[in-house]
């Protein structure tokens, strides 16, 4: 189970999403030294720490639990929300004043923040010995030794290559029952509100055998669950001529195309006892071909992350989504007839984007009660430096109709939430068990198919197991079960 730091801030509601974070575990191997990482933000974040984890790893560290016991911390960080950035800098403060007491502890900044605020970090703030970006990390073992000898550590290269497709993770934020795997890196869509194409680089796919073997061996380890990652999932194309070109400086053997939902059966085929899952989609990319191979497999979960951003056509031109509102239904449509209604759509939602109208801001409501999303992630407006909005648009919508904006679209979706989890009420489902409930430790979760957690009383199973559950009762963010069988 993931330890957790008691001193971080809660954050409220409209920035929750922004701060998630995961610390590494104890363990215990024998190595000389140990390192602490705190990865905030996304689920790529995440699985970016067990990399970083299995580099540190071969250079002789454990990892801790405890920062006071680390020999290096890294903070893995989020630059999506201005939000995420400044719990990072509160917890660089604090981890300073640790460094007080112990100058020989390196602290290194990780990931997109790395990227986007290195100059600051290292030199106007002095916060950081080492500032690393997502595509740099093999460098990690020689930028700490250079910090060590009191010489600065800095690599913020955006690589066209990098997967880190050789590298087995360290599953560190893992429960022993579900996994991460990362199938692509960066971006290409050049969203304006969004940093990520310029602290993750342009797309680039992992070779779609490497991620056969890694599904394989975390099935064979006893993992019932495996969720592959990228930034747009629904890009991933590798292709093995351009592979051979770029990578291996060769001659091209083969024109072997793989696309998405090649891969996405290719995954699904290591075992039928095999759940997989994927995040996150692209409302222009997702084809028909990816949902009819989700229908063709019950292993693949019946779930889409499709974040809309706006209901509104000329807001999300404006934000350079490249799709309009028709589009988006039409996706939505298309899910439903294919999958079913039972199939679980969640979101992405901004409130307030620059000169977002009243009626605007209706039509994302209006969306949302056509569509009737699962679940939602919703935030206002964060002017980000260096994206295109904040070149081109001036943030102009006051705080205040942000803040209200925002509370209006968390109230619809709380209401929508509850009404697609009572259509759950008393039906039997397959629920994977992952652990114990937070609120008692006389209950269970688990998760259904469409990404749902699942309360349960204490009973005869055990975590990992795959069990039927009748669904009994729901609030709009939790089912509650009995068990079957």
């Amino acid at each position: 189970m993931d330890n957790i730091i008691k001193d971080i801030d809660i954050i409220s509601g409209e920035d929750a999403q922004a701060c998630d974070y995961k610390t590494t575990v104890n363990e215990f191997t024998g190595k000389n030294k140990k390192l602490y990482i705190e990865s905030y933000g996304c689920q790529m974040n995440f699985s970016d720490s067990e990399i970083v984890a299995s580099i540190m790893k071969e250079n002789g560290y454990d990892t801790t639990s405890d920062f006071n016991d680390a020999d290096v911390i890294f903070l893995n960080t989020c630059s999506i929300r201005e939000k995420a950035e400044l719990t990072v800098r509160k917890r660089l403060s604090q981890f300073n004043t640790i460094k007080k007491q112990k100058p020989d502890m390196t602290i290194g900044v990780l990931g997109c923040m790395a990227e986007r605020l290195k100059e600051k970090l290292l030199e106007e703030e002095r916060l950081v010995d080492v500032v690393v970006g997502p595509d740099a990390y093999r460098d990690l073992p020689n930028l700490v030794l250079q910090a060590e000898e009191g010489t600065k550590g800095v690599n913020t290269f955006l690589s066209r290559e990098e997967t880190y497709a050789d590298i087995s993770p360290v599953r560190l934020n893992s429960n022993g029952i579900s996994a991460y795997i990362s199938i692509m890196r960066g971006c290409d869509n050049m969203c304006s509100f969004c940093v990520v194409p310029f602290t993750r680089g342009r797309e680039r796919s992992r070779d779609p055998h490497s991620i056969i073997k890694e599904a394989r061996e975390l099935f064979e380890k006893g993992y019932k669950e495996v969720t592959l990652l990228g930034q747009n999932v629904d890009s991933y194309k590798w292709s093995a001529e351009e592979n051979n070109k770029a990578r291996l400086n060769k001659k091209a053997k083969g024109t072997e195309i793989v696309t998405f939902a090649n891969l996405l059966e290719m995954v699904a085929q290591v075992s039928p006892s095999l759940r997989v899952r994927f995040s996150t989609s692209h409302p222009k990319d997702i084809t028909d071909e990816v949902l009819y191979v989700m229908k063709s497999y019950d292993n693949i979960c019946k779930y889409i992350h499709l974040p809309v951003q706006s209901g509104n056509s000329r807001v999300l031109e404006l934000m350079n989504r490249t799709y309009d509102r028709e589009w988006y239904l039409e996706r939505v449509s298309k899910i439903r007839q294919i999958l079913g209604e039972e199939c679980g759509i969640s979101s992405d939602m901004i409130a307030g984007f620059c000169s977002e109208t009243e009626e605007e801001h209706q039509d994302t409501l209006s969306l949302m009660d056509i569509v009737k999303f699962d679940f939602s992630y919703m935030f206002y407006y964060s002017e980000r430096p260096g994206t295109l909005a904040a070149k081109k648009f001036p943030d102009d919508i006051p705080l205040e109709t942000k803040k209200r904006r925002l509370q209006e679209i968390i109230d619809k979706q709380s209401i929508h939430s509850h009404e697609r989890n009572l259509l759950d009420v008393g039906q039997l489902q397959e629920v994977l068990i992952e652990g114990v409930s937070k609120r008692s430790t006389q209950q269970y979760k688990g998760r259904n198919s469409a990404n749902k957690v699942v309360i349960l009383a204490e009973g005869n199973y055990n975590i990992g197991d795959y069990i039927t559950v009748k669904i009994t009762d729901c609030t709009p963010a939790t089912l509650f079960g009995e068990i079957v069988s």
